[in-house]
């Protein structure tokens, strides 16, 4: 399916501005998406006009190949969301232990408290017993 007339000049005038080194909206990478971006149209679009895609890869036939800084950049960025993605499965399985501490602690003061309140009733029944065996012996 080929594009409109207005979708054709937009990737006719954006080609220029991009192989004049002057874009507008891009950062002026002689890419097809940047080609898209510069024309203000879907990636799509950009596959769709196939003649201006035809003449794009004439005039741009070699691979844009990153710079070194580049390279490292994309490493870096790499190597920093994994490290970020084990912190948070860490973090995930310690929230995970803690819910769980918290559920036995709450566990262990609710039967601290029966506990306690059946010690207390034990030991006033004693001294209630207690108290009675010194009033008969008076």
């Amino acid at each position: 399916m080929p594009v409109s007339a207005a979708t054709a000049a937009k990737l006719r005038e954006a080609m220029a501005r991009l192989l004049a080194g002057e874009p507008l909206h891009s950062d002026g990478a002689m890419t097809k998406e940047n080609l898209a971006r510069e024309a203000q149209v879907s990636h799509a679009s950009v596959h769709r006009a196939e003649d201006i895609l035809a003449e794009w890869n004439a005039r741009i036939p070699q691979p844009v190949l990153r710079t070194p800084g580049e390279v490292q950049r994309d490493e870096t960025i790499a190597e920093l969301k994994g490290k970020l993605r084990r912190a948070n499965q860490k973090v995930t399985e310690l929230q995970s232990k803690l819910d769980a501490l918290a559920t036995v602690t709450a566990n262990l003061y609710h039967e601290n408290i029966e506990l306690k309140k059946k010690q207390n009733t034990r030991q006033q029944g004693r001294l209630t017993a207690l108290a009675s065996d010194i009033e008969s012996h008076r």
